[in-house]
């Protein structure tokens, strides 16, 4: 059986869904899915149109790529990246075109062919989907570990597969990796036998929507992502991850959006931050590689800190978004977290205490105390109140290894700069500061030219 879909569409058009049902007889061997639209560029912008399917039992796959052809092929015992092999079960199934962009001034036509074959010839048995497990424990010891929360593959726009991330992954000298392909989690099982020896493999997806991405991790099963702008969607997403233990974390929310980088930038109205609990400050490398959007890490910093000011308590991450084997020569930021062993739970818990810092190389901890035997380390919240009363000063603590030479270490406090010296590549530091007026406060560690090499989340006062 062979199905014919055609349609023209404008700038009304984009950021839809569209869907296009066609049925898949009782043993069925071949689901081929042949999408082309034109024209991809438009004065030297991309148009872009991606696939999701679903089988009758539900999501069976997505290709969020670029290009102007896509080529979908199923059978029971293989698929296109992006996609899930197994039985090709008989029923209404639905190939939904997703227009992220569609640019103004010039319409974009598309054709959608789908064949549907049922040869008993070709009959071959399916493979079993497949849950991945992620449950390891690589190292029972707790410590600090240097780790990548946002990554992709083939299975989306990457350019390598998730062996040739893992082994990047471990010439970096990383514990951990997190994969998170765009809209798909078809690779989480390859990813989760990949792991051991050293190295901690963590499963999740990035949300790529219309309006804004958000990094969700430890969420192994496909998630939902069309969402309305208002953001509602995206706060009861939020709501039921955090309620299982796993993370949701904004992405790059002052990334350049579009034209240029479709959907990149933060826009949902009820989620700046809203619910969300975590905010993605670091991506990449610190100045960025499109010129326009070259300083999106320094204003999502900014951000973050503003929403720290408004009197939310939140966690800073970093994640590499690597693509392929250059993104880790460009020094993204890492995440090194102080965990109590290396597995996925463990990790995901620290991160959601802020137990970590941010770094592309240097090591960088900080502590407080109030004069006191409790001292707390960041992340943490320091009471001011003690027996005797409101205390007077905070001490402050900071220690770095591994920097560069001629590096500027700087003490935040609520937002701004409260303190400033020239450091050597290693070395201790600290602040007596008063505690009248202080709700929480960081450290920096930037070169001359004010690229970020590490930075630590923030100490709490309360």
């Amino acid at each position: 059986m062979n199905y014919h879909f055609a349609a023209t569409l404008s700038e009304a058009d984009s950021k839809r869904h569209i869907p296009h049902t066609f049925e898949a007889p009782s043993g069925c061997s071949l689901i081929r899915i042949d999408m082309h639209y034109a024209p991809r560029n438009v004065n030297g912008l991309n148009n872009l149109l991606t696939l999701t399917l679903f089988d009758p039992q539900g999501f069976r796959g997505a290709g969020h790529r670029g290009g102007d052809t896509h080529i979908v092929e199923l059978t029971p015992a293989s698929a296109t990246r992006g996609y899930f092999a197994g039985a090709l079960p008989a029923g209404t199934w639905t190939v939904q075109i997703d227009t992220h962009l569609v640019l103004p001034n010039v319409a974009v036509a598309y054709t959608l062919d789908v064949t549907v074959e049922s040869d008993a010839a070709k009959a071959v048995a399916p493979v079993a989907r497949v849950t991945p497990d992620f449950s390891r424990v690589v190292n029972p010891a707790s410590g600090w570990y240097r780790g990548d929360l946002h990554s992709h593959t083939l299975h989306s726009d990457a350019s390598w597969t998730a062996p040739e991330l893992v082994a990047a992954a471990r010439q970096m000298g990383l514990d951990f990796i997190a994969l998170t392909d765009h809209n798909t989690v078809s690779p989480l099982p390859e990813m989760a036998q990949l792991g051991g020896d050293g190295l901690l493999t963590m499963g999740g997806q990035e949300l790529t929507t219309f309006w804004g991405h958000a990094v969700c991790l430890g969420a192994h099963e496909w998630l939902d992502w069309r969402v309305d702008r208002d953001g509602v969607g995206m706060a009861l997403i939020a709501a039921r991850l955090y309620a299982a233990g796993q993370l949701y974390i904004i992405a790059h929310p002052y990334d350049i959006g579009d034209p240029y980088c479709t959907g990149c930038r933060w826009l949902y109205t009820q989620m700046m931050p809203g619910n969300a609990r975590l905010i993605e400050v670091w991506n990449g490398p610190w100045f960025g590689d499109h010129p326009l959007g070259h300083m999106s890490n320094e204003d999502g910093l900014a951000f973050y800190y503003r929403c720290l000011n408004e009197g939310r308590r939140l966690v800073m991450t970093a994640g590499s978004d690597a693509h392929g084997p250059k993104s880790y020569e460009r020094q993204p930021g890492f995440n090194v977290v102080y965990a109590d062993e290396l597995s996925e739970p463990a990790i995901l818990r620290a991160l959601a205490q802020g137990h970590h810092y941010l770094s592309s190389g240097p090591a960088l901890h900080l502590h407080a105390d109030a004069g006191d035997d409790a001292v707390v380390m960041m992340g943490d919240t320091l009471a001011l109140n003690g027996d005797n009363g409101a205390r007077q000063n905070v001490y402050i603590h900071a220690d770095w290894a591994d920097a560069p030479p001629e590096c500027m270490l700087r003490l935040v406090v609520n937002g701004a700069v409260y303190a400033q010296s020239a450091v050597s590549r290693s070395g201790e530091k600290s602040w007596t500061i008063p505690a009248n007026g202080l709700r929480w406060c960081t450290i920096e560690l930037r070169s001359q030219d004010e690229i970020m090499l590490a930075v630590a989340n923030p100490i709490f006062l309360a």
